[in-house]
């Protein structure tokens, strides 16, 4: 699928198939998420549609009806062409039962088709005055779709067809920066396309060694390319941890949430870093780590990790597991949802259900409304009852980024303890080892030393009174 986005962004239609029991408000939310996924992929939306299936089996998740519809919005036929192989498979067999089985369904349903009858059909370029001027180029539906599915409805349409998980895959695709983020995609990218070989065009006669026909080789050359990235991922990976572990020793604040729900405007505010900040889904993929800003003692980091979304395909959380280690490993993490979204509380139980199914389960953690000054003040209200923990505040506002900033440092150093330590003049790199590690409150200078009231954790005082005093520390060690 290749279109040339500097001349014209193609137009395309959203179609929803929400099963029995999904109400009108999920249904248009989900559709409304959609169209800000293919907006971002470079579509304009140009018109939806929706019909409610009992499943999304079928030759073409739609019905008869429904399907002549969309064909008259792409310039298609509405009728499925079938194609002849030279030996038909059972999958093939089963897709014709299913085209079948969908026509009655129709019957059933009594769902017209465009020229109101039951029965017939009706070419949706003929010219009777309803064929819109203006026609779309791509389909993209609210669901997963088979492979035959995806063939069958861009026989029908005429156009180019993509499903949920293709197009999240590729606005991932575009956005991966890292080569860690680009071995993930590419692997997620390849695990789709394996069982989609034969309806984007092989399958033909070629044939490979040992007797394999095109499908079988296209299929091999896939698997065996997944497990090239995958041994050159778990190569970087390593390298990843090693970087990990290293940074252990100090505390960390993961961001996790909603794509788009402004947490790397949050993470540039609180770090002073040049994070990427876009108003489109996905723009951060890589997990970024900074110190905040202006630096604590000890020192604070701050994560910006990939955003969740619903229906979030398996193979990208897998992909992203390594990604999120940064939030598993994290001290505390803060969930930021865009307060002035309807849906946030729906996004907010898909972060953490996503979360909990990689392991990151039990780490303290904050509710941040973000972009609370799109709210009135009796929304702010109201939320402030229904989330009394929780902090409101807008990433744009300094005055919110500074208390933000108070309460991260406040939370670390609730489990400190407050002492005086003395530190002689003779011992020399120890006041700049506690000025890493601790927060000096003050401190008064003696003849022969000085006087620091330090706020520090209990292993930063135990290591810096075993520096000055020594035979203390061996004591201690034999006590042990």
């Amino acid at each position: 699928m290749t279109y040339d986005m500097k001349k014209t962004r193609p137009k395309a239609v959203l179609v929803g198939v929400p099963l029995n029991g999904t109400n009108d408000a999920d249904n248009e939310s989900s559709l409304a998420e959609l169209g800000r996924l293919v907006s971002t992929l470079g579509f304009d939306v140009f018109s939806t549609l929706s019909q409610k299936r009992p499943s999304h089996a079928g030759g073409t998740v739609l019905g008869d009806g429904k399907l002549m519809e969309l064909a008259k919005l792409t310039g298609g036929t509405g009728i499925v062409e079938v194609v002849t192989f030279r030996k038909k498979s059972k999958a093939a067999e089963k897709n014709a039962e299913a085209l079948k089985e969908d026509e009655t369904e129709d019957e059933d349903e009594e769902i017209e088709n465009i020229d109101g009858s039951m029965n017939e059909t009706k070419n949706a370029n003929s010219d009777d005055g309803d064929t819109p001027k203006v026609l779309a180029e791509v389909v993209v539906f609210d669901c997963d779709l088979t492979p035959s599915q995806l063939a069958n409805i861009k026989s029908a349409t005429g156009v180019e067809v993509l499903d949920r998980t293709g197009v999240i895959v590729e606005i991932f695709s575009r956005h991966a920066k890292t080569r860690e983020a680009k071995l993930q995609v590419e692997i997620a990218r390849l695990k789709y396309l394996a069982p989609r070989v034969r309806a984007t065009g092989g399958g033909d006669d070629r044939m490979g060694t040992a007797g394999e026909t095109s499908l079988e080789l296209d299929k091999r050359k896939i698997r065996d390319r997944v497990a090239e990235l995958k041994r050159e991922l778990v190569s970087i990976q390593k390298e990843d941890t090693g970087r990990r572990h290293k940074r252990a020793s100090e505390p960390c604040v993961a961001l996790v949430g909603y794509t788009n729900a402004g947490k790397s405007s949050l993470m540039r505010a609180l770090t002073g870093s040049d994070v990427l900040v876009e108003d489109k889904l996905f723009a951060t993929l890589d997990t970024t780590v900074r110190a905040l800003h202006p630096e604590s003692k000890p020192r604070i980091l701050v994560s910006d990790t990939v955003g969740f979304i619903k229906k979030l395909p398996h193979d990208l959380v897998a992909s992203f597991r390594s990604t999120l280690e940064e939030a598993a490993n994290s001290s505390l993490l803060l969930f930021v949802v865009d307060a002035s979204d309807v849906t946030f509380r729906a996004q907010l139980e898909v972060t953490k259900t996503v979360l909990q199914e990689i392991g990151v389960d039990g780490i303290p953690s904050l509710l941040i409304l973000n972009k609370s000054d799109r709210l009135s003040e009796l929304e702010i209200s109201a939320l402030k009852t229904e989330f009394p923990d929780a902090i409101s505040m807008s990433a744009q506002n300094p005055q919110d980024v500074a208390r933000m900033h108070e309460t991260i440092v406040g939370h670390f150093e609730v489990d400190m303890l407050e002492e005086e330590i003395y530190v002689p003049y003779m011992a020399q790199g120890v006041i700049g080892e506690m000025r890493a590690q601790m927060r000096v409150l003050s401190e008064r200078y003696e003849h022969e030393g000085v006087y620091f009231l330090v706020r520090s954790k209990t292993a930063a005082l135990q290591k810096i009174k075993g520096i000055l005093n020594p035979s203390e520390k061996v004591q201690e060690v034999e006590e042990d």
